[in-house]
């Protein structure tokens, strides 16, 4: 019986490390860290930046296995909230920009002004999209 779990343990744990590794490797790849450092002109701290990026993974992944409780307070949700907006966004302009979607797609429809229109349109309708499948569950 303890055989079968010690696999299963080691399994996860592998598991684990396959995928973060993965998703630090991608986060690199995209290069959202040495962007993030340019833009700001902070490129002095990009260890920190590092170091935050990789903390905040473990603790994540600490939280959703084990689902201890953060005593946080409505500050500690509102700033969560406002964070993992952030990340994800972030994600998706990479991601974007990346294959090129958007100025392809204003290439396409011959858009000459209001690109900020169109990337907070986009942002929006992701926004309104996300609370649709959370509140039904489609």
């Amino acid at each position: 019986m303890w055989i079968k779990q010690a696999f299963l343990g080691l399994l996860g744990l592998s598991s684990g490390f396959a995928v973060a590794g993965g998703m630090f490797a991608f986060l690199i790849a995209l290069g959202v860290i040495s962007r993030f450092a340019g833009k700001t002109h902070t490129a002095k701290y990009i260890l920190y930046y590092e170091d935050a990026a990789a903390i905040g993974g473990i603790l994540g992944n600490l939280v959703s296995i084990y689902n201890f409780p953060v005593p946080v307070g409505m500050v500690g949700v509102v700033s969560f909230g406002l964070f993992s907006g952030i990340f994800t966004g972030t994600w998706a302009m990479a991601l974007t920009e990346i294959v090129d979607t958007v100025p392809i797609f204003s290439r396409r429809i011959r858009l000459k002004t209001g690109m900020p229109w169109l990337i907070l349109s986009m942002a929006l309708g992701r926004a309104f999209g996300a609370l649709i499948y959370e509140y039904f569950h489609f």
